[in-house]
């Protein structure tokens, strides 16, 4: 694994490349974009799953959201969806200059958040071939309805209305910027179980990381979160093969069967029996069992080698 950074305009990208094993800085190869969760930082799943890619052949990418992570950007742990779209962008440009890689064959996994901004990403930028997402989650649908999704968009109303108080706090009256956790630190009864297993992810020694700070900017952040629709036009603007990897206990699968169901493009959908949302962060059951999945995905949409390795 190689420590790099790499540009996004102004803003300083940090990444981690992971190479395969028998790697030939000489030949050209595949490459995916590793993108990671919410909240996550790229020494945590993103890295996993880059790591294990590498295994498989493929040059990976894991990086650092701008404004978060060891990557640069002010207000740090801003949480922009546009922003973090732009990031996938920019992190194609640098794999494109990379003399190693074949700049037409470059796809991105992504997991949770990440998967919905790949999502986004690919949908305007064709240099993306070919795409997965694992336990995907559109962003702003699941801040607007809830984790299940079965509250109105009207029910972000409250919320944008304590964001308007708060705004008005700091302009007019010198009040300090407040901050969200992306996940409970005290669940109680009500909190569902794939957060109270991310709780454990991101808080404990399981993957506890101390650049994953379990918070963002509460003004910054939600109004561009509450407005921003990570599948927007997917039934015409995504036109790539799409690998979609969820688990059958996740509450959040609605939104991976969502986005199977309205892409027009090539697709897949892959549902892993038992597997919960934060499984197929860590869990080698389940890692293993999308990893199975996306290799011979990847193989085929960026190598053009068929399942059976012809």
């Amino acid at each position: 694994m190689d420590a790099v950074t790499f540009s996004n305009g102004q803003i300083t990208m940090a990444g981690n490349l992971y190479l395969p094993d028998d790697f030939d800085a000489t030949g050209s190869h595949a490459a995916i974009v590793v993108v990671h969760p919410g909240g996550g930082v790229k020494e945590q799943a993103a890295g996993l799953y880059a790591s294990k890619l590498a295994e498989q052949g493929f040059v990976a990418l894991a990086f650092d959201a701008s404004f978060q992570g060891d990557s640069g950007g002010e207000p740090h742990h801003l949480e922009d969806p546009y922003a973090r779209v732009d990031d996938v962008r920019a992190a194609v440009d640098y794999m494109q200059t990379l003399d190693y890689v074949d700049p037409e064959r470059i796809g991105t996994l992504g997991i949770c958040a990440g998967g919905g901004y790949s999502v986004n990403a690919a949908m305007t930028d064709y240099r993306v071939k070919a795409l997965t997402t694992v336990s995907a989650v559109n962003i702003g649908t699941s801040f607007r309805r809830g984790w299940y999704g079965t509250d109105s968009d009207a029910a972000a109303v409250p919320t944008l209305k304590a964001l308007a108080g708060q705004r008005t706090a700091e302009a007019s009256k010198g009040a300090e910027p407040t901050f969200l956790p992306y996940v409970p630190a005290e669940p109680d009864e009500n909190t569902p179980r794939d957060l109270v297993e991310a709780g454990d992810y991101y808080l404990t020694p399981r993957a506890q990381h101390p650049n994953a700070k379990n918070k963002f900017l509460f003004t910054k952040s939600v109004s561009r979160i509450f407005t921003f629709d990570a599948f927007h036009m997917v039934e015409d603007l995504l036109t790539q093969p799409l690998l979609v990897v969820a688990g059958s206990e996740a509450g959040s699968l609605w939104m991976s069967t969502e986005l199977h169901g309205r892409a027009r493009s090539p697709k897949q959908l892959r549902i892993v029996e038992g597997g919960t949302h934060m499984d197929f962060y860590d869990v080698p059951k389940y890692v293993d069992q999308a990893i199975a999945a996306a290799t011979p995905f990847f193989r085929e949409n960026l190598t053009g080698e068929s399942a059976d390795g012809s």
